[in-house]
């Protein structure tokens, strides 16, 4: 499948998951198995906020490729037909952008670069720079 063929929306449908699974297996690996915490925890990694702060640290680190970027500004910009919840509507297309890099990323067979962005990201997480 061309991921240059799918709109932001799709992709970003796709990379939820794909960003979701690393955030859920290092939770776990960080011996976090109460799911309620685990569920309190993965939203400090997820959430519309988090990934939009993510975004803003990115752009800041240059860390993305031109290709991502191209790929967050689809997915920022696609129409949806959803509205977002607990958050603002500018935060809300940012973290779809965010989630459509993950997808094209996944459709475009780039493993090794999904595997170092999520790695980034959670470390970024961790550090405390996803906190106002």
């Amino acid at each position: 499948m061309n991921p240059n063929l799918l709109n932001g929306i799709d992709l970003a449908f796709l990379g939820d998951s794909v960003y979701e699974v690393f955030v859920r297996e290092h939770l776990l690996l960080k011996g976090i198995t109460k799911p309620s915490k685990l569920q309190k925890t993965a939203k400090e990694y997820v959430s519309a906020k988090a990934q939009s702060a993510l975004i803003h640290l990115m752009e800041q680190d240059d860390y993305l490729t031109e290709d991502e970027w191209a790929t967050f500004k689809r997915g920022r910009n696609a129409k949806s037909y959803t509205k977002a919840k607990n958050t603002d509507t500018t935060t809300y297309r940012r973290s779809t952008g965010f989630e459509a890099i993950f997808g094209y990323l996944k459709l475009s067979q780039q493993d090794e670069r999904i595997t170092a962005l999520a790695t980034w990201c959670i470390a970024q997480v961790e550090a405390g720079r996803t906190r106002e």
